[in-house]
């Protein structure tokens, strides 16, 4: 594997962690959302990923027959978790039994979910880095 390959991984990583931090966000900004229809309340929604794996040079070349791997988002699907339904007849969105429905978001998985994620992030962000330095000190060793 080339080193220039870690470039494009570690570019699919944060690509995919970024996107797991808007889907985050997205649900903790509607946790306490409220709705009077089962069917229009936020529920909650997470990326889906996958490796993916790429050819990381052309076959002719007999000494580079390795793979990259990179991640690739398959999607973002909507939790299938039981919603939370209050009784509450005096809500203004109160249904017409006075129920009430509430997102199926945990705010403190999300925060975990968010913190793992932004380090995910960050440890791309550090390997892209390196590669970076590495590439340096070898152009610096050409100049000797």
């Amino acid at each position: 594997m080339s080193l220039y390959n870690v470039f494009d991984i570690a570019g699919s990583g944060m690509s995919a962690q970024n996107i797991r931090l808007n889907t985050t966000a997205s649900n903790i900004s509607n946790a306490n959302s409220v709705s009077s229809s089962q069917d229009k309340v936020y529920r909650a929604r997470h990326p889906v990923f996958a490796a993916e794996l790429t050819k990381a040079s052309s076959i002719q070349d007999p000494t580079s027959l390795g793979a990259s791997v990179g991640v690739k988002v398959l999607g973002v699907v909507e939790s299938d978790k039981p919603l939370q339904v209050e009784y509450n007849p005096n809500h203004p969105s109160a249904d017409k039994d006075g129920y009430i429905y509430k997102p199926n978001v945990n705010v403190v998985e999300e925060m975990t979910n968010m913190i793992s994620a932004s380090r995910s992030y960050q440890t791309n962000v550090q390997v892209a880095d390196a590669a970076k330095q590495m590439l340096s000190k070898t152009l610096l060793l050409g100049q000797r």
